[in-house]
């Protein structure tokens, strides 16, 4: 390709490419070639029609607004605005970074390998390259392609990257609309999930509220019934009672004991043991025989005969007497003078205990104690399964009892204090001989843990009450069950034979006492687990006043040996006295923890309480 004559080679690279290359600050020489023009820049003024000159005025606005026209104000107002300008009209120069030109055959050939334009590539080289050779064209007049070229291309690929971008963009958004679709869904499948479990509910509260006023419709029908219940079993025993008495099968005792000790439950006793009569536990009101007594047959029992067969497979030799017959209560009895019993001329009582020695015997809290009837003994039980007897003031063991499978719940002397009863939660009865420590009976027949046990005063009968809801009286000489007394609605908690007589007195967890064949007349006392002390007219059968000692509950209550004074062991760790002469309670503090029992001695001069904490505490 041969250049024209006196035209430079930056102009015909523009010819041939229709592009400007030269930078903008030149300015081109007019060509007087063929077929070349160029552009002249030419003003054109208006003509006036008057010949007059005008000058264009910049429209600032400088007017004052209304209300100020203060000359001082207008001032400030002008040199604001004169400032303000100045500002805008101050150009900012920012430092020049140095830029890389592209020289223009490299532009050329980014442009065609761009496009694709392979052969003309491959010509526009070679021509080229041919013309560096041959040295006819000054390098040095062609330049560098403008930067606007550059930032083109810069900005083109920008362009795409930004597209990618974009396209990566929309995919995350699109995603994004997918899971928060998904998750309004949750939402809504949760909210009516919660709607109809809320109605399901709404529908429980009205269908329970409908079932509490249903079954409230019947309980003026049930108390009825109940009342009627009471009263034909309180004719039915008064009947009963009138014909034993025509036969002459029972007669009325001829002497009554006074002040007799009772604890959470202490009473006399009378022959028979047809139930008598009930107290209930709400004050004022007494109510009639509701229970049955059945006696057992004359042959052993189903309960007695797997015992034996059980200790016959064991190898274990059960004491028994060969003549095996039933005992006989006895129908007129007298106190025994040999006996430790209430006299008139004992002392003063005593309040003002103080703790003098702590017996640590068991392991784990202690359920009962009790003392000797005739010697200075004092025997403990505890859930450790284990009963011990110690010799006082000291504390010494003398005995060590075990045999129980379970824990030890209440125990009772024998009147002549030769035996031992306990009664447990492996719901059997066993009796001691304290004179070598060895197990001389074993009575079972209740089906759940035995609360508490009493002897007769004969010294041939244990009562004993149970978890069953049921009482037992075991015949020793013909070693079996000789009644069992049903009535009591709950658990029956303790009982006790009055001294000298064969009445006998329950508790139950049901909120009565349940006096069996009484005849005679008595203070009796009871406690429970609100913390209140009732003590009962045993005669009128209705509470004589109520004491509360509360909050906390009552484990025990127990006379002294002159009936004028009542402890009560609380689960509160302290120890209630109360006066009954006065009415004033003593409290004594000792215990850490709670009090499950609490006994006078036989003089009244001592006092001990078992904690749950495993010790016997000894008051003087």
């Amino acid at each position: 390709m041969a250049a024209q004559r006196g035209v430079p080679p930056m102009r015909m690279l523009e010819e041939a490419l229709g592009i400007s290359l030269t930078s903008s600050g030149d300015t081109p020489e007019p060509v007087a070639a063929d077929g070349a023009y160029y552009l002249e820049h030419v003003s054109i003024t208006e003509v006036s029609e008057d010949d007059c000159e005008y000058e264009e005025i910049p429209d600032d606005n400088f007017s004052i607004p209304e209300g100020e026209e203060d000359l001082t104000k207008a001032i400030n107002i002008i040199q604001e605005q004169a400032t303000d300008i100045e500002i805008l009209e101050q150009t900012t120069v920012l430092p020049s970074k140095q830029v890389v030109h592209e020289a223009i055959e490299d532009f050329l050939c980014n442009f065609l390998i761009k496009m694709e334009m392979n052969r003309t590539l491959d010509s526009f080289q070679a021509e080229w390259y041919e013309l560096i050779q041959k040295g006819k064209t000054e390098f040095s007049e062609i330049g560098n392609v403008p930067d606007v070229y550059s930032q083109v291309m810069l900005l083109e690929t920008e362009n795409k990257n930004l597209k990618k971008d974009l396209k990566h963009f929309k995919q995350a958004a699109e995603k994004a609309r997918e899971e928060l679709l998904r998750t309004q869904k949750e939402r809504d499948f949760h909210r009516m999930h919660h709607k109809r479990t809320v109605q399901e509910k709404n529908k429980l509260i009205a269908d329970l509220k409908g079932l509490k006023l249903h079954y409230a419709s019947y309980e003026p029908t049930i108390r009825v019934l109940h009342e009627k219940h009471h009263v034909l079993l309180k004719e039915k025993m008064l009947t009963s009672l009138e014909r034993d008495q025509a036969v002459g099968k029972i007669s009325g005792l001829q002497a009554s004991l006074k002040n007799t000790e009772i604890a959470h439950i202490h009473i006399p006793k009378i022959k028979g043991f047809h139930e008598a009569a009930s107290i209930s536990g709400d004050q004022g009101d007494s109510g009639s025989a509701g229970y049955s007594c059945e006696k057992e047959n004359k042959s052993e029992a189903p309960t007695q005969k797997g015992l034996h067969e059980s200790k016959q497979d064991s190898g274990y030799k059960t004491k028994m007497k060969d003549d095996r017959k039933d005992s006989e209560f006895p129908t007129n009895m007298q106190p025994d003078t040999d006996l430790n019993v209430c006299d008139e001329n004992i002392g003063p009582s005593k309040f003002d205990y103080k703790l003098n020695n702590i017996f640590r015997l068991h392991d784990l809290p202690v359920t009962c104690i009790n003392m000797h009837p005739c010697k200075e003994f004092l025997v403990s039980c505890s859930e450790d399964r284990l009963w011990k007897m110690v010799g006082l003031p000291k504390g010494n063991v003398f005995l060590t009892g075990s045999g129980h499978t379970d824990w030890l719940a209440d125990c009772c002397f024998h009147p002549s204090g030769t035996k031992l009863a306990t009664s447990s939660g492996d719901s059997t009865i066993k009796l001691w001989d304290l004179s070598t420590g060895e197990c001389l009976l074993t009575f079972e027949g209740h089906s759940h843990a035995v609360w508490s046990c009493t002897w007769h005063s004969s010294g041939d009968f244990v009562a004993s009450a149970s978890l069953d809801m049921t009482s037992k009286i075991w015949d020793i000489n013909s070693e079996r069950c000789r009644y069992t007394l049903y009535g009591h609605t709950d658990s029956v908690n303790s009982i006790e034979f009055f001294p000298f007589s064969n009445t006998l007195l329950t508790a139950s967890a049901d909120k009565t006492l349940s006096v069996w064949d009484a005849r005679t007349g008595h203070i009796i006392a009871s406690c429970d687990a609100r913390g209140v002390i009732k003590l009962w007219d045993f005669r009128n059968l209705i509470p004589i006043v109520s004491i509360d000692v509360g909050p906390s509950a009552g484990n025990e209550v127990n006379f002294d040996s002159t009936g004028r004074v009542l402890a009560q062991a609380s689960a509160s760790g302290i120890i209630h006295l109360l006066d009954l002469k006065t009415g004033q309670i003593h409290k004594l503090v000792g215990h850490e923890n709670e009090v499950h029992t609490v006994v006078f001695s036989q003089d009244g001069k001592n006092m001990y309480s078992g904690g749950s904490d495993g010790t016997v505490r000894l008051w003087l």
